[in-house]
């Protein structure tokens, strides 16, 4: 099975990529938090005498227990971590869906697609609902996992859950440390241009690089078994 090929489609020239599930992650793909993830964040930081700025780029598609146990070495890990979590759930202004995600989503097989986010389950779910996208059939959050990004247990997970190989899954990301995941589980991996440059991206190895999922498409063969995701190339 040959995990790239080029094809016309409506004679648009493509790259596809031929697979049999797709990961998403959620925070930055799916949905944009940045704000809200920015004010919760910064809030913290300034609670705890760091760098506001710092702080929220480290935080940024990490369990958020992960980041306090580095600049918090000593502290209440999980005390700490709890009420991070009650802001974020509290804070819901600003957060939407990004352009094309909810189109890709609803193109596809509620069993061919999980998302898989290092948010708390409460959290992930609150964020789907307000970005009103589709709920999905799979969720891997914090809470199924013992190591998060850019550990590959997150995906190998999700790609567990949808009975398929990570190796025949594509995995969509906008961290580095979440690409990292990806590759690590064997997964080809699509970064987003929402959180980090093309040179971070390409260096944390993604196969793919877009601005958002409303550069990308399905097309779904009749077997239903496999599928090709598509990008459309720019002249």
């Amino acid at each position: 099975m040959s995990p790239l090929v080029r094809k016309s489609v409506a004679e648009v020239p493509v790259d596809s990529i031929r697979c049999r599930g797709m990961l998403f992650d959620l925070d930055g793909v799916l949905v944009d938090s940045t704000p809200a993830v920015a004010r919760v964040w910064a809030w913290w930081a300034r609670e705890h005498g760091f760098n506001a700025d710092e702080v929220v780029e480290q935080a940024h598609g990490r369990p958020s227990i992960a980041t306090i146990r580095e600049l918090l070495p000593n502290s209440d890990y999980e005390a700490e971590n709890r009420e991070v979590e009650r802001r974020e759930i509290e804070d819901i202004e600003g957060v939407i869906a990004l352009p094309g995600a909810l189109k890709l989503l609803e193109a596809l097989p509620l069993d061919r697609w999980a998302i898989v986010t290092s948010c708390t389950r409460r959290l992930a779910e609150v964020r789907i609902g307000a970005a009103e996208l589709p709920k999905p059939k799979y969720l891997v959050t914090s809470n199924d996992v013992r190591r998060g990004k850019p550990d590959p247990e997150p995906y190998l997970k999700g790609a567990q859950l949808l009975a398929v190989p990570a190796e025949e899954c594509v995995v969509f990301e906008d961290a580095p440390a979440g690409i990292r995941a990806g590759k690590g589980a064997g997964a080809r991996v699509v970064a987003l241009r929402t959180t980090a440059g093309d040179a971070e991206l390409r260096e944390a190895g993604a196969d793919w690089i877009v601005n958002d999922c409303s550069e990308l498409s399905v097309d779904l063969p009749r077997s239903g078994e496999e599928f090709l995701l598509l990008r459309r190339l720019t002249k």
